[in-house]
């Protein structure tokens, strides 16, 4: 019997998702499988690849061969190079970066809400409003415009009236 390490193909017509088994090769692609030592999801950036490194070394040494796109994969994570005894085992496999916390994204989300302005919500029909309104606005209003505007002079005082004696302060005189 010979045995082969490829992919079962999963998923919709257009996202693909395969799982990397070990087949009889007389069996067709999706048929009756040995053993499933992995998968591979091609869509995302980078794309997945996970191998079960020690049941594809018993494999690949146990004599079963791997089609050219398990190979390929195989390389990547470096599970090929081991096999044959190369450098460069490490591989060149790229991880997803560790994604944030669902709960602690919320609890950001939420406290930012808090600081949203109480009086309703700004759409983009007020925004366009203010805007305009800034616009058509006189310079002088701004308090910029009134730092730079020279100060009025001083008025002159209106014509002083003499001071009046009142009559207790003759008298107390």
């Amino acid at each position: 019997m010979a045995v082969k390490i490829r992919l079962v193909r999963l998923g919709k017509i257009r996202t693909p998702h395969f799982r990397i088994v070990v087949a009889d090769s007389r069996k067709a692609r999706n048929g009756l499988k040995i053993e499933e030592i992995g998968r591979y999801s091609p869509a995302s950036e980078p794309s997945l690849i996970e191998v079960n490194s020690e049941r594809a070394q018993h494999w690949l040494k146990n004599g079963a061969k791997p089609t050219e796109a398990v190979e390929a994969l195989l390389k990547i994570t470096g599970d090929w190079q081991k096999f044959k005894g190369t450098a460069g085992s490490e591989g060149t496999l790229k991880t997803l970066p560790a994604r944030p916390d669902k709960r602690v994204a919320y609890e950001a989300a939420v406290k930012a809400a808090m600081n949203e302005p109480k009086d309703g919500a700004t759409t983009m029909k007020k925004r366009a409003a203010e805007k305009l309104a800034a616009k058509t606005a006189p310079a002088e209003e701004s308090p910029v415009a009134q730092a730079e505007e020279p100060a009025p002079a001083a008025e002159a005082p209106a014509t002083e009236t003499p001071a009046v004696e009142t009559p207790t302060e003759t008298a107390e005189q």
